[in-house]
Formats: C-alpha cells, structure tokens, sequence
C-alpha cells in the first residue's frame, strides 16, 4: 500500500468515525417522517428528502464522466466533509456544520443558476449523514435547478475508493 492510498484511508476512517460519534444525535434530530398528498403524490420525492431519485447520481457513472470528460466540461464537485477524495472536487468542510455550510454558500455565489453541481459527503452510511440534508437544502434555497447528489450509500470508502475509482490530487 502506497503512502498516498494509506492517507486516504486514514482520512476516511477518522471522518466515519467522528460520523458514527454524530449517529445518536442526528436521528435525535430527524423527526419521523409521514408522507403527505404532496409526497404521495410526487412519486420521485425520497420521503422527505430535499432531494428526487432524479436528483441522485451513481459514484460509476460520475467516475466515468472524470475519466471521459474534459475538465472545463465536468460537473462543479463539491466534497462536504470527506475531503477531496474525488479528483477535481473542492472541499467546502462539514456542512452539518455552521462554517462549512457558510463555505459552501460562497463556493456557490458566483455559479450560474443552471450550473451542473454534484455534492457528496461519504462520511457514513446515506441515511445518517450530517452534511448532506443541509447542504442540498441550501442549493434549492439559492435556486439552483441542475444539482445532484452522489449516491454513497455506505462511505466514501466501500462505494468509491474500495471500486477502484480514481481519487483526488
């Protein structure tokens, strides 16, 4: 194992780590979630996700367009606590957090409206994860309509780096 590839590890075990220490406290925080007409209604709403399905992007299809794209012509990547593991990404911090969420809304103040944005955090499992739900939110209170999510089911780790995609500079 290469020094760079045992860093990345390291990395990605601290942050799911401090993601883990963060579980309790996040489902605390998430109320229970009843589907309303307008949720049953739209059938490509996640439950109360601020997000669609349409909305999500698998990490293969983004690893291919890094690999097969020029890099004026890839999506605006922005990491949200897991560092910038994917290549081309820019870290904003943890946006579960104030100043990260801060950081994040001047990374994004100067994009157009219709810019192809992708957020990912990969810090823990999906479902858990601080940084993601604030983060999106912010993106659909600017206005931003060609945003996206990648889809990191587990972490950064198993549904990236373990696949063999390629990982940041």
């Amino acid at each position: 194992m290469n020094k760079l590839s045992f860093l990345v590890l390291l990395l990605c075990f601290a942050i799911f780590s401090a993601c883990n220490n963060k579980t309790e406290k996040v489902q605390a925080t998430q109320p229970d979630s009843q589907p309303t007409q307008e949720s049953e209604a739209t059938s490509t709403k996640i439950n109360s996700e601020p997000w669609t399905e349409e909305q999500l992007v698998e990490p293969a299809a983004l690893a291919q367009k890094i690999e097969t794209t020029n890099a004026e012509d890839l999506p605006v990547i922005i990491s949200l606590g897991a560092g910038n593991i994917i290549p081309g990404s820019k870290d904003t911090g943890a946006s579960g957090e104030k100043a990260g969420l801060e950081n994040l809304q001047r990374e994004l103040e100067g994009l157009p409206k219709d810019a192809e944005i992708v957020l990912y955090c990969g810090c823990c499992p999906f479902e858990i994860c601080p940084n993601v739900r604030p983060a999106f939110s912010l993106l659909n209170e600017m206005g931003f309509t060609n945003h996206h999510l990648l889809n990191l089911q587990e972490n950064i780790k198993v549904d990236w780096i373990d696949k063999g995609y390629a990982v940041g500079n």
